[in-house]
């Protein structure tokens, strides 16, 4: 159990380096997770529209109805959201820090010199 322990701490650094020294393997995560932050928020809207639909038509009765499950829905969705839009966040960081990054820098930036 331990060794699992180990590999799911250092996944995510290990993930930040790979897209590091990747670009496009950037460019395309940040895509995939533009298109995921839009799917959700759209099928957030959609739900949202059709659940205070059903309360203004039917009232209070509709929890009995599957109400409740679809508010567990739209929480699960805004959640999922937002996980696509700070994964598109850190994309974008790492791929502005590289853009911007100073041509004279060495790769070694972390090293001190004598």
């Amino acid at each position: 159990m331990h060794g699992w322990l180990t590999f799911i701490a250092r996944l995510p650094v290990q993930v930040l380096s790979r897209l590091r020294q990747h670009a496009w393997l950037t460019f395309g995560l940040m895509g995939v997770c533009f298109l995921g932050f839009g799917i959700c928020s759209l099928n957030l809207i959609m739900l949202l529209q059709a659940n205070l639909d059903l309360f203004l038509e039917y009232g209070w009765q509709v929890v009995q109805e599957g109400a409740l499950r679809q508010l567990i829905e739209l929480i699960a969705l805004s959640y999922l959201a937002l996980a696509c839009w700070v994964g598109f966040k850190c994309c974008e960081k790492l791929l502005v820090d590289r853009l911007t990054r100073d041509p004279g820098e060495d790769n070694h930036a972390g090293e001190q010199s004598d």
